[in-house]
């Protein structure tokens, strides 16, 4: 889904974004998340951003040695992704179905006092400049290796899918679009986002999903879930 607006550098972004905390989703450039808005503060945040620049930041609950910050306004991890609201509709029953394209990594500078009932940072994305280029690292992606490891898990999975448009897509929407669609914790998707590049992002997925086959491979029942 093509972005109306240009986003070409850091300074694109706005400096102050408004911030939706969600434990175990995962957004990347040019990725697309569906998302189902039901909280009235989520659903006040929407209607804020459809009168704005239609930016939000999507960013997990800290995750610390005891696992995910699960209290009603918890600490945030130091990285998100930015995205712009790309699709909408209302469902008739005070839900709002979004779909948000992700432009570019930030790193959360300070969160603001604000009367608002959502929550809001001052982010820089300048440590992510690459973000802002598309294919960017695209040439370093042992990609051979991720399409057998994405093999193994649907097998293991007994899963299938479209090969025809996986082969036929960009190395950098597969990288991305499968780190999304994974389907592991918050901590492994955190570590996906804060991937250094591309490669590196793809070497992550790629050891995840070879551990979870490992420890499936021991016990009873086919499912990574």
């Amino acid at each position: 889904m093509a972005i109306n607006e240009g986003y070409h550098a850091p300074g694109d972004l706005p400096d102050v974004i408004p911030v939706f905390p969600l434990a175990g989703a995962l957004l990347l450039p040019r990725g697309e998340l569906p998302l189902n808005i039901f909280e009235p503060r989520y659903l006040a945040l929407i209607d804020a951003v459809l009168a704005g620049d239609r930016i939000i930041g999507l960013i997990q609950p800290k995750i610390g040695p005891d696992g995910i910050d699960e209290s009603d306004v918890p600490e945030l991890s130091a990285v998100g992704c930015a995205g712009r609201l790309t699709a909408f509709q209302e469902t008739g029953d005070g839900r709002y179905l979004i779909t948000l394209t992700g432009i570019s990594r930030f790193q959360v500078t300070e969160e603001l006092d604000v009367d608002t009932p959502f929550r809001q940072c001052r982010v820089t994305a300048t440590p992510f400049v690459s973000d802002f280029a598309e294919s960017q690292g695209e040439d370093a992606v042992d990609r051979q290796k991720l399409l057998t490891t994405l093999r193994d898990f649907l097998e293991a999975n007994d899963m299938e899918t479209d090969w025809d448009s996986i082969n036929r897509a960009s190395t950098e929407t597969l990288v991305n679009a499968l780190s999304m669609l994974s389907p592991y914790g918050p901590r492994e998707k955190q570590a996906l986002l804060e991937a250094a590049d591309l490669e590196t992002r793809a070497e992550v997925l790629i050891a995840v999903t070879e551990m979870a086959l490992a420890r499936a491979s021991d016990e009873p029942g086919p499912s990574l879930q």
